[in-house]
């Protein structure tokens, strides 16, 4: 598989930190170039540091004119988009009962509408290099989630348009795949407002359900997305790639 992501233009939404930071470098690490996208120039900057393959642009993916201004500023960087990475995403925990509607907007907006738009902006270049479309989605639909039922029907949701997206695409020549990732050591809890000692009780509840016993590292689901968007996946599209170190069974 050597080198056959040199030259090829990514998109990665949610680039700042996290499993988007990570997937940046795996993919610059390869010869690839890469746009991160994120709301924190910062944070985006400490991503491309060190790696010249590495280019960033800031947006909030949940604004309209989002995806017209991250696609234009791929284009006039790579000239080209093979591949997409909708990873940005935010969770605001509640309960039903107490589930205020602007966050709940917030949250629709930023991991279901935002990748479903961008999308369909990148379509025309994404056809033109037989590209991929990589949704970051979670855990599996079927079980249930207390606290996240906002967040986690976004995530299912973006699961049903990998599905659907690979049907209406194929003959198009685009392949999409979802990678579901378990719970992985990000920032994203804490960008929730969670406490440390709320966040370590979490962390203990959590371990006891993962029959590997523990929490993935943000590099073990990088190299799913990775992986699927290399031309050697020629055959993979529809597929929900669930990597959560066996909670799916437990």
């Amino acid at each position: 598989m050597t080198d056959t992501l040199h030259g090829r233009a990514v998109i990665i939404t949610g680039g700042g930190t996290g499993i988007g930071r990570v997937t940046a470098w795996q993919f610059a690490d390869e010869g690839a170039d890469v746009l991160v996208v994120g709301r924190t120039e910062d944070r985006l900057k400490e991503t491309a540091d060190g790696r010249p393959g590495i280019r960033t642009f800031v947006a909030d993916v949940a604004a309209p004119d989002a995806p017209e201004r991250i696609v234009a500023a791929a284009t006039e960087a790579f000239g080209r988009i093979d591949v997409l990475v909708n990873n940005a995403g935010i969770t605001r925990p509640a309960p039903l009962g107490e589930i205020a509607r602007e966050i709940a907007d917030r949250q629709l907006a930023t991991n279901l509408l935002g990748p479903l738009f961008l999308a369909q902006e990148a379509l025309p270049h994404l056809e033109a290099s037989g590209g991929v479309i990589v949704n970051v989605t979670s855990l599996p639909g079927h079980r249930g989630w207390p606290n996240n039922s906002v967040y986690g029907a976004t995530k299912v949701a973006l699961d049903f348009l990998t599905r659907t997206w690979s049907v209406e695409l194929a003959s198009r020549g685009v392949r999409v795949v979802s990678v579901a990732p378990g719970v992985t050591e990000t920032p994203v809890m804490i960008h929730a407002g969670f406490s440390p000692e709320r966040l370590a009780a979490s962390r203990d509840e959590l371990l006891r359900l993962i029959p590997l016993g523990r929490l993935a590292r943000p590099e073990e689901i990088a190299w799913w997305i990775v992986n699927a968007a290399r031309p050697e996946a020629a055959y993979l599209t529809g597929a929900v790639l669930t990597v959560d170190g066996g909670i799916n069974v437990s």
